[in-house]
């Protein structure tokens, strides 16, 4: 008897399942590192906003407003309390304040509302929520 090629039907589903099976590991993992960089990014990106914020208060010995927001970083105020100093060039490299990983502007509170003398920097996270449970806040970057 002579066997003919190809394959089963049966054959032919176990493959897929196979392949099906590889293409979920391989996926999860992926997007899991993916979600974990754009943290990761975000953080980085709030720490650099931190050290222009600290440049900006040793030229003028304050910290933007809430109103001024990190726009004073690239911009010099205009409104509110103007600083005396403020470096030709700004604290920033460009002319755009740079958004979090997942590209939403940060969130800035400044001194007059923190009450303590400091500010604080929120990425609102992935689900674009503020205050929900993905929420980077400088704060709580050490």
């Amino acid at each position: 008897m002579r066997s003919e090629g190809g394959f089963t039907l049966i054959e032919i589903m176990v493959v897929l399942l196979i392949i099906a099976g590889l293409a979920y590991i391989v996926g999860t993992n992926v997007i899991g590192r993916f979600g974990e960089a754009k943290k990761e990014e975000t953080k980085i990106q709030i720490k650099n906003l931190e050290s222009a914020l600290k440049l900006f208060k040793l030229d003028n010995g304050f910290y933007p407003e809430t109103q001024q927001g990190l726009l004073a970083l690239i911009q010099q105020p205009t409104s509110g309390r103007e600083p005396c100093c403020y470096a030709k060039d700004g604290y920033l490299d460009g002319d755009q304040v740079p958004k979090d990983g997942w590209k939403s502007e940060f969130v800035y509170v400044g001194p007059d509302q923190t009450g303590d003398g400091s500010y604080e920097i929120i990425s609102i996270g992935e689900d674009a929520v503020q205050q929900s449970e993905d929420d980077i806040s400088s704060r709580a970057i050490q």
